[in-house]
């Protein structure tokens, strides 16, 4: 797996691409240096269908589930879905903004989208991650750190406090760091 001059990974048999509208430039000098974790299910606790893809495209259908009028009108994205079976859906490329971590902070600076990538894992708060999840999160950030200056990886809780919760308790960090051979202070504590 590797990331094009553009920001993309080659599509393969584990990787597919799948743009999405909700992306833009990052601030002029802004690399991103912050990789979050974030977890997502749609509807809440359900791993099937392509839900979470058509929600990132503005192409959700909003009357196929009654709960999907909880998030109407929002526009998000993230760089990176992970589904169950280890699949990787990337929305956008990596050079742009993606729309993933809202109203966030990290070593006071406001605004995490300017200066990270966000990885999505389908998945719950208190639902185990899979093994192939975890697998495929550590190989895309062997690619990522070899291209960007990544110097931290945190959860989407750790930078958005009280307002996220995600990935969540279900969320091994240890093992996940145990995969990536970045030094362990890039983790959080």
């Amino acid at each position: 797996m590797h990331l094009d001059r553009t920001g993309w990974l080659h599509p393969s048999t584990t990787v597919q691409l799948a743009p999405s509208p909700n992306a833009n430039q990052r601030p002029i000098g802004s690399d991103p240096y912050l990789l979050v974790i974030h977890n997502i299910s749609l509807p809440p606790n359900q791993f099937t269908g392509d839900a979470v893809i058509q929600f990132f495209q503005n192409q959700l259908d909003f009357d196929a589930d009654p709960w999907f009028e909880n998030i109407r009108g929002v526009t998000v994205s993230a760089h990176f879905f992970i589904r169950r079976n280890g699949h990787i859906v990337q929305c956008v490329s990596t050079d742009q903004r993606a729309w993933h971590a809202g109203v966030s902070c990290f070593e006071q600076q406001n605004g995490c989208n300017d200066f990270s990538i966000g990885v999505e894992l389908e998945g719950a708060d208190h639902i185990p991650y899979t093994t192939e999840q975890y697998q495929q999160l550590a190989a895309l950030t062997e690619v990522l750190s070899q291209r960007y200056p990544i110097r931290a990886i945190r959860g989407h809780e750790h930078i958005a406090p009280g307002r996220k919760t995600d990935p969540g308790p279900s969320f091994n960090w240890w093992h996940y760091a145990n995969q990536c051979s970045l030094p362990l202070r890039f983790f959080p504590k």
